[in-house]
């Protein structure tokens, strides 16, 4: 199953099941305290919840007469780094003097996570997200995205887009925050896949496409099964002496990196695919 939030075509905000062509609304005045999508995700059962408020005798709605919104509330988001081979190699050609750094991250037990934002630093589909003025190498990183509960349980997947200065994270590491951290810095969506069955990682692709001025300027794909960590013990590093009352995502690292002489301009459109949650399209801008 597969959850949203929607805006409908009055403007009003909602919360819907999604399938391939339509969305059905959710009636969520059934229950006392649930007022979001965060309040079903974080429920001890959030498929049966989303079954229970579905709303009797009304139709679905095609998804042409809906607006995605960025599937987040009130979390805060976080990433992790150097998880699959691709970027340990990219981190290390970017930074030659922290090349060390990268390399033992890599096979270390502790992973590198870092925090990318709040809600006013997500962009949802169709949204642009920024490429920073004062950098000259950007990219976009197509992530398989954790949607973890308060109680740290893994209840969803969804496509996160970790927009990312290469340049300036490789001139020192220590300004990864600017690097990473910034307005219209993180896209999230377009809906949650709710975690009621078990994953295959095989059967999770992750594909990037980047046009420019109508053309294909990149494309990349990468398999689940070449991340270097397992899910769960993200999870538990990233809870370790920490809490996330209202709950979190945790982006998972990239495997797509394009090549060292591409660069995002103004203009460009960046499309990630993951089979069984959706597209993420998002416009770049830089200005």
């Amino acid at each position: 199953m597969r959850l949203a939030r929607i805006r409908l075509s009055d403007g009003t905000p909602a919360v819907a099941v999604v399938s391939d062509d339509t969305v059905q609304p959710l009636d969520l005045t059934q229950v006392d305290n649930c007022h979001s999508l965060s309040d079903i995700l974080h429920s001890s059962d959030p498929a049966g919840l989303a079954r229970f408020l579905l709303r009797p005798g009304s139709p679905p709605l095609p998804v042409a007469e809906v607006t995605f919104l960025a599937p987040i509330d009130n979390q805060e988001v976080w990433a992790a780094g150097v998880t699959y081979k691709r970027s340990q190699v990219a981190r290390m050609e970017e930074s030659q003097s922290a090349a060390s750094h990268y390399d033992k991250v890599y096979t270390a037990d502790r992973p590198e996570l870092f925090f990318k934002g709040t809600v006013s630093k997500v962009s949802g589909p169709g949204q642009p997200l920024r490429v920073r003025n004062d950098s000259s190498w950007s990219v976009p990183e197509p992530e398989f995205t954790l949607v973890v509960s308060p109680a740290g349980k893994i209840v969803g997947y969804t496509i996160g887009n970790d927009m990312s200065a290469r340049d300036i994270e490789g001139e020192n590491p220590l300004y990864l925050p600017q690097a990473k951290v910034y307005r219209q810095c993180a896209g999230l969506g377009p809906n949650v896949l709710l975690a009621d069955e078990p994953l295959d990682p095989s059967r999770v692709e992750i594909s990037l496409h980047i046009t420019r001025r109508g053309t294909v300027a990149f494309a990349g794909t990468t398999r689940l099964t070449q991340l270097n960590r397992r899910l769960e013990d993200l999870v538990m590093w990233l809870y370790r002496e920490n809490e996330f009352p209202h709950g979190v995502f945790l982006m998972t690292g990239t495997g797509i990196v394009p090549n060292d002489d591409f660069t995002l301009q103004n203009g460009d459109h960046v499309s990630i695919h993951i089979a069984g949650i959706g597209t993420l399209e998002n416009p770049i801008v830089k200005d």
